[in-house]
């Protein structure tokens, strides 16, 4: 999480946020620099005094912790998972491969408890309150703990299963962020949200080379890949099916790129040369089974 997403996610609820901060600008020359010069803990405490100064009696102010708050609940999520599955390792009862594997799972979980860090600071020196960290059920159950990932925390590649779901919901989701129309309207917050979005690709890719490397609950025949082709999953589980519904389309913006040109192009090519976009409320149902 950073700065300037969780900008973009106010100026979705609030278009004049700029303007409360000045202008465009002058905003923006000031969130890129308070990460440079000023220490890491100290940047929340700091966003948090300009959202005071910008909001004071304002009635938006709510929607704004709202938003965070969403963005704190599904850091939420990430960071328990991850932590969970270290901590597994640790005891021996969730068999991460020491060497590369081990570290790519604690750094990733690394960087989900900064996040959650961040947001929670940011809340509080706003003046907010962070929500309470959520019970969750990773067995996707709704708190029964018999859900469909079951074992996730003692059977290694269920746990990279449930992983890539994660991250490939991740991606998709940022899709859907970047397609929002007052997002696109900012150029500035646009460009960084497609960083961003690039980011979460790349954390997908690695988990989807770990899960290929390990080839447990993988469909036979089928290659997983570092991206997504049609809408497979490559998952041995219709449970995540959620996350890779829509994924199969080959026509964008009204181009069908099916052997556009005359060129061989196949179905599978096509789909795997673009990642659609997830709603707010379609990540909300995946997630769902998730939270007690």
């Amino acid at each position: 999480m950073n700065i300037k997403n969780i900008i973009s996610e106010i100026e979705k609820v609030d278009p004049e946020v700029y303007g409360r901060l000045d202008t465009r600008r002058h905003a923006m020359k000031e969130f890129a620099g308070l990460a440079g010069k000023l220490a890491l803990l100290s940047v929340p405490v700091a966003l948090g005094g300009m959202f005071k100064k910008a909001y004071a009696g304002n009635n938006r102010v709510q929607t704004l912790f709202d938003v965070l708050n969403f963005a704190l609940t599904l850091e939420y999520l990430e960071a328990k998972f991850y932590q969970l599955g270290n901590a597994a390792a640790t005891a021996g009862t969730l068999a991460i491969p020491a060497g590369a594997p081990r570290m790519a799972i604690q750094t990733i979980g690394a960087h989900e408890t900064a996040h959650v860090n961040f947001l929670k600071s940011a809340i509080t020196s706003s003046g907010g309150t962070p929500v309470a960290e959520p019970v969750f059920d990773f067995s996707a159950g709704n708190g029964t703990g018999t859900g469909p990932f079951a074992g996730v925390f003692t059977n290694y590649p269920l746990f990279l299963a449930v992983a890539q779901t994660f991250e490939d919901t991740g991606v998709r989701a940022y899709k859907g962020q970047a397609a929002d129309p007052d997002l696109m309207a900012n150029n500035d917050v646009l460009q960084y949200a497609l960083r961003i979005h690039s980011v979460e690709a790349r954390h997908a890719a690695h988990i989807r080379l770990m899960r290929k490397a390990n080839g447990g609950l993988v469909p036979a025949g089928v290659d997983v890949k570092p991206w997504i082709t049609g809408k497979q999953s490559g998952i041995a589980s219709t449970a995540v099916q959620a996350s890779y519904d829509g994924e199969e389309v080959t026509n964008q913006a009204g181009v069908e790129i099916v052997n556009i040109n005359s060129q061989a192009i196949s179905a599978n090519a096509a789909s795997e040369a673009f990642d659609e976009p997830l709603t707010k409320a379609q990540v909300l149902a995946i997630v769902d089974p998730f939270i007690v």
